[in-house]
């Protein structure tokens, strides 16, 4: 494993590239997996996801708010174990408050228009995914980390 390579261009061609994650939560120590759209902030250091507040993802997300998102491209052929990339986020995750709702919505809403009625919803929750760290697998077992820049002071809750 390498952390001193440079993987932001290719995080950021892996994020623009793809719509859709598995986000893994903890369900009282069972793993539970969601099909997720997503989108990333620009500077890779958030991203967000949106779910009705009545699932079981979200009620594990306010238990745990430790989770696993992982973003690949494969196309389902043989030679995925050799072209294949995939990424695993660890991040925490929380309901974002209102000023992270007003800067991420915005810019899940640009890459899911056809989302837009959902989150209007009052049930919906913007949820915002703090990165601790990106593991991209390439090559097959190529792996490289980068950990965003701490985490910039949050503004505070206005719930």
């Amino acid at each position: 494993m390498t952390a001193d390579d440079d993987i932001r261009p290719a995080l950021r061609a892996l994020l623009a590239s793809q719509r859709y994650a598995v986000l893994a939560t903890d369900d009282r120590g069972q793993p539970f997996t969601s099909l997720m759209a997503f989108a990333a902030s620009d500077d890779l250091d958030r991203l967000v996801v949106l779910t009705e507040r009545g699932t079981r993802k979200f009620a594990n997300l306010q238990a745990n708010p430790r989770v696993a998102l992982l973003i690949d491209d494969r196309g389902n052929r043989g030679s995925d174990t050799e072209d294949a990339v995939a990424l695993t986020v660890i991040a925490r995750a929380r309901e974002a408050d209102a000023v992270a709702r007003s800067e991420l919505l915005p810019r899940y809403l640009a890459r899911h228009p056809q989302l837009a009625d959902f989150a209007a919803s009052s049930s919906c929750a913007v949820v915002e995914l703090q990165v601790e760290s990106f593991l991209l697998v390439s090559r097959f077992r190529h792996v490289a980390q980068w950990h965003p820049p701490a985490p910039r002071p949050s503004a505070p809750r206005d719930d």
